[in-house]
């Protein structure tokens, strides 16, 4: 439990003289150190130490760059976790829209940016849990109440430069909320940084656990963003969502491609009508800093506290009565959101984080890391491999795999283009990746190999899903051009981004879905009408889902780049280098400083899977840290990466009949480190949660209850326990 007091001494006897209490003395005497301390830096005192959120004075931190943002929201017509929309809001099928959908306000892309960063994290359906397990209307010790969820309070939003502070703008966006009901003797906050290539709105739902306990939640887009640089016309998103042209938008801009006027002529004379994004294209490998992001965003929470509730003193100086001494703090978020609060957990030599709790992270580690993992009595052949290497398997061979019998009737697999599968299939098979002579041996060959590489047999359903909505190859673009720092203009492995015509060649994209791209998009095309485009297609350029390789001259999802892709991990050309070189920069320690920490992990995830990130992370800390390790590891049964994807019964119906939501074991995750924290109650013990899946008809399951998804207990029974043999992590079946 850890022990904080309210006030520093400075503080407590500057409170005392704003107060009025203890008479002149202690006026004096706060006055004089407050003017002592003044001096001090008048006389080339070290000025950083009174910036940081252990300073004595509220200064703002030095890497926000521009104006900050603050507005107010009454909780009624507008709030900050539904934007003023609701519980009935938020489930609604119907979007908020705009006055003039070629211009929306500021106002209304941050409604319909809540709107649909909330909906893409979790199930919707009442069924599934919405309104009942959890949601605006269930109350932090989950009572389920008749209201509507709004949340009061205040929002401050502005752009960091970066992790080196420079005057080159790489414009990180941080955020504040501060619920009107936050208590500031009782100080908390929580970080909910951005899942996926989302904006700053990414992490609402983690961030709703935290405004409902009245603590103040820390956001930030880490570097990535839904809106993109639309090349042609030279427009940009500006920090609210709105758009400008380049040359207007200066500095101010979220994200402009680092082209000059020549390079960015070139580039649209050569490949018209195309896009940038920031995550892929900033050049700067954001990946890298994604924690010091996250510490970046708590620095900025406390600088927005202590100037809405620090103490005014003489000669404009205001008090901090918000510090780390008093203050709890929890990182959190969800997969690549996730892995940044642990890579800030990692970093934090301030220690301003107190405990960490997320769910699914996309964590990177070492390849030489000493560790092991078991599941039963199987040691684990291949585990811990980086993101980019398992997403660049999963590229080459799910949509293969799909084919297979062992998973025929998996969800999404009416939306594989099985001849297109087909040929990939017969192309691998060509290329030596594969040896069998039919279709189906193929398949069930590309299905086990992805077994062999690390997935998990409960995820062996969801590739045809994943494989149908281009997750793979979306991912995989983006990080290769991320890692590499490739610029836009290098088209790496011949990829771009564009709107199509309904052949599937490059169009100009509809004005509507631009003007609206930063609320409704995930920065990682396909999204928002932008497609994931093959420049090197035999005959004309076309969507990369329908394109030819070149040298297999078929329609086999551009096995050609996939390979391109793949190839950057070993290769030795100056791309690949700088690939590994990136992937390198991104890589963790395992180092938790004994802070306090529980991972919740669905056994089931295709994107993200156990072997290569919760599991080998867990063995890691516990190798680095010994027996001052603090991490539990609670692996879920029937839990996979996308909540939202159960929720959505006519698109994947068997989602709902095989999974349970994950998100209310990321909840309870973080309502035992605040416990713990708060009330020095005893972490649980790292273990599997045995959920129950809903069952019935693919896409009407019964509404689910709460025996589906029983609770984290403080010590499991032996057959349920997670624990480590030496530097193996065994994980029982």
């Amino acid at each position: 439990m850890k022990t904080k007091n309210l006030f520093a001494p400075l503080a407590a006897a500057a409170l005392t003289a704003a107060c009025g209490g203890g008479g002149e003395a202690a006026t004096a005497d706060a006055r004089a150190t407050a003017q002592t301390a003044s001096t001090d830096r008048d006389r080339g005192a070290d000025e950083r130490a009174d910036r940081g959120p252990r300073g004595l004075f509220n200064r703002l931190p030095r890497f926000i760059a521009g104006e900050v943002r603050k507005t107010a929201y009454d909780g009624t017509t507008d709030d900050l976790l539904t934007a003023g929309l609701g519980k009935t809001g938020l489930a609604s099928v119907v979007a908020p829209g705009y006055a003039n959908a070629l211009a929306p306000s500021a106002a209304e892309l941050r409604r319909a940016a809540i709107y649909n960063n909330y909906r893409a994290i979790v199930d919707m359906t009442a069924a599934g849990g919405y309104g009942t397990l959890y949601g605006p209307n269930v109350a932090a010790d989950g009572t389920v109440t008749a209201g509507e969820g709004r949340i009061a309070g205040t929002e401050y939003i502005a752009y960091s430069r970066g992790a080196d502070g420079s005057a080159v703008s790489q414009n990180v966006v941080l955020m504040v909320q501060v619920p009107a009901h936050f208590d500031p003797r009782k100080p908390c906050i929580v970080t909910a940084t951005s899942s996926g290539s989302r904006g700053v709105y990414g992490g609402i739902s983690t961030g709703e656990w935290g405004l409902k306990r009245g603590c103040a939640v820390a956001y930030t887009d880490k570097g990535t963003g839904a809106a993109a640089h639309d090349l042609v016309a030279d427009t940009v998103p500006l920090i609210d969502g709105t758009r400008a042209t380049a040359a207007a938008a200066g500095d101010s801009a979220q994200f402009r491609a680092p082209l000059d006027a020549a390079q960015l002529a070139a580039f649209n004379a050569a490949t018209p009508n195309r896009f940038a994004f920031k995550h892929a294209h900033s050049q700067r490998n954001p990946e890298k800093d994604w924690g010091r992001f996250t510490l970046q965003a708590i620095e900025f929470a406390y600088w927005a506290l202590n100037e809405r509730y620090g103490i005014a003193l003489p000669k404009g100086e205001t008090l901090r009565t918000i510090r780390p001494a008093n203050t709890l703090v929890i990182a959190s978020s969800v997969s690549n959101g996730g892995a940044s609060a642990l890579s800030a957990a990692e970093l934090d030599r301030e220690r301003l984080i107190d405990g960490v709790a997320v769910s699914e992270p996309a964590v990177e580690l070492p390849q030489d890391a000493g560790i092991a993992v078991q599941r039963g009595g199987v040691l684990q052949a291949t585990a811990g491999k980086v993101l980019y290497d398992y997403t660049t398997q999963a590229n080459l061979f799910q949509s293969c795999a799909a084919l297979s019998p062992q998973v025929a009737g998996a969800p999404g697999i009416g939306f594989v283009v099985a001849a297109f599968a087909a040929n990939r299939c017969a192309s691998l098979k060509a290329k030596g990746l594969l040896t069998a002579d039919t279709t189906t041996g193929q398949a069930d060959e590309a299905l086990a190999k992805l077994a062999a590489y690390g997935w998990e047999p409960e995820s062996a359903v969801l590739h045809a899903s994943l494989a149908a909505f281009e997750v793979a190859p979306a991912v995989a673009v983006t990080f290769g051009n991320a890692l590499s720092r490739s610029s836009v203009a290098d088209s790496l492995c011949g990829y771009s981004y564009a709107a199509t015509t309904a052949s599937f060649e490059v169009d100009t994209l509809l004005p509507a879905s631009l003007a609206a791209m930063a609320a409704t998009g995930n920065g990682v095309p396909p999204s928002s009408g932008v497609q994931l485009i093959n420049n090197l297609s035999p005959g004309r350029v076309l969507r990369d889902l329908v394109s030819l390789s070149p040298s297999t001259f078929k329609q086999d999802f551009n096995l050609d780049g996939a390979l391109c892709l793949r190839n950057l991990l070993t290769g030795s050309d100056a791309k690949a280098l700088a690939l590994q070189q990136g992937i390198g920069e991104t890589l963790r320690s395992g180092n938790l400083q004994r802070k306090p920490a529980i991972i919740v992990h669905g056994r089931a995830d295709a994107l993200i899977p156990v072997n290569h990130s919760s599991r080998p992370y867990t063995a890691l800390n516990k190798r680095v840290e010994g027996r001052h390790s603090r991490l539990s590891y609670i692996e879920v049964t029937n839990a996979q990466h996308f909540d939202t994807f159960i929720g959505l019964p006519t698109l994947l119906g068997g989602y709902d009949t095989r999974y349970i939501p994950l998100h209310v074991y990321l909840n309870r995750a973080l309502d035992a480190m605040y416990a713990h924290l708060r009330h020095g109650q005893p972490l649980p013990d790292s273990q599997v949660v045995r959920t129950v899946p809903r069952g019935g008809v693919a896409g009407a399951a019964p509404a689910i209850t709460a025996d589906n998804v029983p609770p984290i207990v403080r010590r499991p029974a032996q057959a349920d326990a997670i624990r480590m043999q030496g530097n193996t992590l065994v994980v029982p079946d």
